[in-house]
């Protein structure tokens, strides 16, 4: 149980429980600097524990209503991300582990443990599946294409104003067409590179916004690697985008398997766009 009526059980992964990760979580904190402890569903015959790794959160910012309202300040949001995000890749350090959402929370040490023996069996099926692999993430930003500056009488002569622009506008076009163009090489080329390398890909929404700042993101895809080909995937994936000048290629991670906790069948039902696995 927990020791407070005021406090939520709030989960930040599964993972079985090694002597090494009991070990590593010993002084590691989370949300609002939260020790993090291990509720266990037991073990079995073949493997070790399985565990949630936990904290104790503030019922007056974790609850239903609670979440609703903090759901639309994005300071608060980015705090608990980081600390939900800084939990699980330190965890990762030291054992295969299944991410779950940020903010799942129970009302008590009890009910997450329940929570954790139903789904034994597919967490631990799960785990076993992502063992030895890493996630990293491929973005592709197109190159910023303005029209052509506008540099006086001198620069139309013999154009009309309507002929000059239009001729701007074209030149324009055309050179959007070609980052495009350098674009669709880049994503053929890493495709290419990650039907060699990647056990499954997750195609994500491309970002807008701030996320992407002000270049146009036009791919957001994030691939399961297996560990002994990490350092090949991402010196191929550095070669590729060497070659193309118009656009930028980013590799992030390498990440606990975030994209990938659920099996690809329940991603799909999930997700709002395109799933794809090679």
């Amino acid at each position: 149980m927990n020791t407070t009526d005021d406090t939520l059980t709030y989960v930040y992964a599964a993972a079985l429980l090694t002597k090494d990760l009991r070990d590593a979580a010993g002084s590691l904190r989370g949300i609002y600097g939260s020790p993090v402890l291990f509720l266990t569903a037991g073990p079995t015959a073949t493997q070790p524990a399985l565990g949630f790794a936990t904290s104790h959160v503030p019922h007056r910012d974790f609850s239903e209503h609670a979440l609703k309202n903090h759901f639309e300040d994005l300071d608060w949001l980015e705090s608990v991300a980081r600390a939900h995000h800084d939990v699980v890749q330190a965890l990762s350090l030291h054992a295969t582990v299944l991410p779950l959402r940020m903010a799942t929370v129970y009302q008590d040490d009890d009910r997450a443990r329940q929570a954790l023996a139903e789904q034994h069996n597919a967490f631990a099926d799960r785990i076993a599946q992502l063992a030895d692999h890493t996630e990293f993430g491929v973005k592709i930003y197109l190159a910023s294409t303005t029209a052509p500056p506008d540099t006086g009488p001198a620069a139309d002569a013999g154009n009309t104003p309507g002929k000059a622009y239009l001729q701007r506008r074209r030149a324009q076009h055309n050179a959007q067409e070609a980052v495009y163009s350098q674009a669709q090489k880049a994503a053929a080329a890493i495709d290419a590179i990650t039907s060699r390398y990647a056990s499954q890909r997750v195609r994500h929404p491309t970002q807008s916004g701030t996320l992407s700042g002000p270049a146009e993101n036009v791919l957001n895809d994030a691939y399961l690697i297996p560990d002994p080909y990490a350092e090949q995937f991402q010196a191929a994936i550095a070669e590729a985008a060497g070659v193309f000048d118009d656009v930028r290629v980013e590799v992030t991670g390498p990440w606990a398997p975030y994209s990938f906790a659920m099996p690809p069948a329940e991603r799909h039902n999930a997700a709002t766009g395109e799933e794809r696995t090679p």
